[in-house]
């Protein structure tokens, strides 16, 4: 992107100022591992193949949904559904100016424990969590309660597992961490190497499971009719309202984009919507990032290249 053209007259250079240009795609992108490799991928495709400029913003969901609403942004890369379900069906059922992709990645979550923790101190069910003699094997800070981490703030899960720990009781015997994934995952690593119990939210697709051997704690099945979550932007008493004492239900991960590309981008709505990948492949592609260290850009340009096969489908 040039800010300033020189036009030479003789041996005399004159300096023109020119506005930036804005990128042509924006894609946002939320705070956690997996959301930022996808967005890097789709940002080396959009540019390969249709030579668009493709910005990168952080940005929570709902600020990325309402930026595509009014066209600031144009790709979330990765929308939790049924997380993000509050934000799925007003911007998309509702008002139409998003639209899906309809292949979704399977992803699971739940909370985790490290194997050898697990079965020193026997805990396997989350209602175990109740127990405060149980609960006091997690406390760090020596007041009497366990910790959990139940997520970074922002995420919309975090809500949900503020509603789970009140519905399962254990958040009278637990305090309820929120904090960033990636000094919560250093707690994790620590405490593995020194062989010390942690309770901690866990999702796939994730590379924690390739770092780790970890135990799910057991809970009753998802029961539609058992899980009542209402987002706090819906009310104010949403928590004392909320009810959620089953496991989650099996969640999906989908591409979402301005439905607007449809008319101004046609072959990039097109490609947008076609895009499909697979628990396995996102966790390896977050392994990369978070493990392994590698660039987000760089990785991007050798999977788009190494998988030019699955891409060419994509853009047909």
């Amino acid at each position: 992107m040039k800010l300033y053209k020189y036009l030479a007259a003789g041996a005399t250079a004159l300096a023109i100022s020119v506005p930036a240009q804005a990128a042509d795609i924006v894609i946002g992108v939320p705070n956690w591992p997996s959301v930022n490799v996808t967005a890097n991928v789709l940002k080396v495709i959009l540019e390969d193949n249709f030579g668009l400029d493709v910005e990168l913003q952080n940005g929570t969901n709902p600020v990325i949904f309402e930026a595509m609403d009014s066209g600031s942004m144009q790709v979330h890369s990765e929308v939790w559904l049924p997380n993000q379900s509050n934000l799925h069906d007003k911007f998309v059922k509702q008002k139409g100016t998003v639209t899906m992709n309809p292949n979704g990645v399977a992803a699971f979550q739940g909370m985790c424990v490290p194997k050898a923790a697990a079965e020193e101190h026997g805990i396997s069910k989350i209602s175990d969590l109740t127990d405060p003699d149980m609960a006091k094997l997690f406390d760090t800070d020596g007041d009497g309660l366990g910790e959990i981490w139940i997520g970074a703030p922002g995420w919309a899960s975090t809500i949900v597992e503020k509603v789970r720990a009140k519905s399962y009781g254990y958040s009278e015997t637990m305090n309820l961490k929120e904090m960033d994934e990636t000094l919560a995952l250093a707690e994790v690593d620590n405490a593995v190497v020194q062989g010390k119990p942690i309770v901690f939210f866990c999702y796939t697709p994730h590379h924690m499971f390739a770092l780790h051997v970890l135990v799910i704690l057991k809970e009753p099945e998802y029961d539609a009719a058992k899980w009542n979550v209402i987002q706090p932007t819906d009310d104010p008493d949403w928590l004392e309202k909320s009810s959620a004492p089953v496991s989650w239900d099996l969640a999906y991960l989908h591409i979402h984009y301005a439905t607007e590309l449809e008319t101004s981008q046609p072959e990039v709505a097109s490609l947008l919507s076609k895009v499909k990948l697979d628990t396995d492949t996102v966790s390896k592609m977050t392994y990369a990032l978070v493990v392994e260290k590698q660039d987000p850009l760089e990785f991007a340009k050798k999977w788009v290249a190494d998988n030019s096969a699955m891409v060419e489908k994509w853009l047909r």
